[in-house]
């Protein structure tokens, strides 16, 4: 099966900056991560995001027209989508062990694909 994992991050104690204290360990534990997934042939897509002030969010009416165009994420929260996971799993068990094993992660959202065009 399929898993989109949704990572959600703590804004305020991230951090995104190369320079900031912490970045490098943060960044190499994200990397081998990144290899677990690639060894165990689990990797398919993923990608980290621009911060949640960068979004522009599209509303629409519920007949499925554009209502809206604003600024900014859906939602104001504290934590933010910082990026996402598209992984091949056994079973859901397999999906929740590669999803405890992420690191820096304020939660992962764990949801079976239901379709995927491209597979």
């Amino acid at each position: 099966m399929e898993y989109m994992f949704l990572i959600h991050t703590d804004v305020s104690s991230t951090p995104a900056d190369p320079a900031s204290e912490g970045f490098e360990e943060l960044m190499a534990a994200w990397f081998a991560y990144n290899q677990v997934l690639v060894d165990g042939h689990h990797f398919i897509a993923g990608a980290s995001l621009q911060p949640a002030a960068t979004a522009t969010t599209v509303s629409t009416t519920a007949s499925g027209r554009p209502d809206a165009v604003v600024d900014g994420p859906y939602a104001e929260t504290k934590e933010d989508i910082g990026g996402f996971y598209v992984v091949r799993a056994d079973d859901l068990d397999q999906a929740l062990d590669l999803a405890r094993a992420m690191p820096g992660a304020a939660s992962v959202e764990v949801r079976p694909l239901m379709f995927r065009p491209d597979a």
